[in-house]
C-alpha cells in the first residue's frame, strides 16, 4: 500500500481473524510492526505467519491484567507502542429475558474493562517514551441502533465510545488522539458463524449503499486515524455502516 507508517509499532487485539486481522494486514501494508494479540494464540500466531514481514503474535486475554502487562512488555522490547487498535470483542446473541449477571459480567470484561486495561496500558507506555500516539478503538453502530439480542454489548461498545471522549480531553496534551470506529454488520468470520448472518439482507435494506460490509472496510479507515494524515482528529466516533444509521 504505502510507508506512511513506517517506523511505528502497532498493537491490534483480537486479530486472529475477521476485522482484526484485516486491520492488521493493512497497517503492515503500510509499514508498520504489528503485535497481533489474541486469547486465540495459534490463531494470532497464524495471521502473523500469514502476514509475514514484521508482524508478531502474542497471545493475551484483555481481561486479564497480568497478560496485558505481559503484553507490553514483549512491545517494549519492539522498541514501545505507537498505535493502538482495541478490536478483541465478544458478539453475543442473547434475548434480554436471558442475560444474567454471569453473562453480563463476561460481556462488559472483554468488551469494556479490557479496552481499558489495554488503553491503560497503552498510554501509559506512549506517555513514557515521548510518543504522539493513536488510540483507535473499535465499537458497534449497535450503540446508535439499539439492536436487540445485545444489551450487554451494546451497553459496553457505548461505554467504549464514552471512554474515547474522555481520554481524548484528557490526552490531548500529550499528542495522542483517541478516537473510535463503529462498524456495522460486517461479513467476518465470527458474524458468518453466528446468527447475525441472517440478517445482511434486512440491513442491506437500511443502507444508502448496498452489499455486505466487509473487513477491508474497517481496516482502510483504521488505517487512516493511525496516520499522520488524522493528527488533527480527535475524540471522535467514525460511523462505518454504509449509512445504514445516519446521525
Amino acid at each position: 500500500m504505502s510507508e506512511r507508517l513506517a517506523g511505528k509499532v502497532a498493537l491490534v487485539t483480537g486479530a486472529a481473524q475477521g476485522i482484526g486481522k484485516a486491520i492488521a494486514e493493512r497497517l503492515a501494508a503500510d509499514g508498520a510492526t504489528v503485535i497481533i494479540s489474541d486469547v486465540n494464540t495459534d490463531g494470532g500466531k497464524a495471521a502473523a505467519e500469514a502476514i509475514g514481514g514484521k508482524a508478531v503474535a502474542v497471545g493475551a486475554d484483555v481481561s486479564d491484567p497480568e497478560a496485558v502487562t505481559a503484553l507490553f512488555e514483549e512491545i517494549a522490547k519492539h522498541g514501545g507502542i505507537d498505535i493502538l487498535v482495541n478490536n478483541a470483542s465478544i458478539v453475543p446473541f442473547i434475548a434480554w429475558d436471558d442475560v444474567d449477571l454471569a453473562h453480563w459480567q463476561k460481556i462488559i470484561s472483554v468488551n469494556l474493562t479490557g479496552t481499558f486495561l489495554v488503553t491503560r496500558a497503552a498510554t501509559d507506555q506512549m506517555r513514557a517514551n515521548g510518543k504522539a500516539g493513536r488510540v483507535i478503538s473499535i465499537s458497534s453502530n449497535t450503540f446508535f441502533a439499539g439492536t436487540p439480542n445485545m444489551a450487554a454489548y451494546v451497553a459496553a461498545k457505548g461505554g467504549v465510545i464514552g471512554l474515547t471522549r474522555a481520554l481524548a480531553t484528557e490526552l490531548g496534551q500529550h499528542n495522542i488522539t483517541v478516537n473510535a470506529v463503529t462498524p456495522g454488520l460486517i461479513e467476518s468470520d465470527g458474524v458468518k458463524d453466528s446468527p447475525h448472518n441472517n440478517a445482511f439482507e434486512f440491513v442491506e435494506m437500511l443502507q444508502a449503499v448496498k452489499g455486505k460490509g466487509q473487513p477491508a472496510h474497517i481496516a482502510d479507515v483504521v488505517a487512516f486515524l493511525a496516520s499522520d494524515d488524522a493528527r488533527w482528529i480527535t475524540g471522535q466516533t467514525l460511523n462505518v455502516d454504509a449509512g445504514m444509521v445516519r446521525h
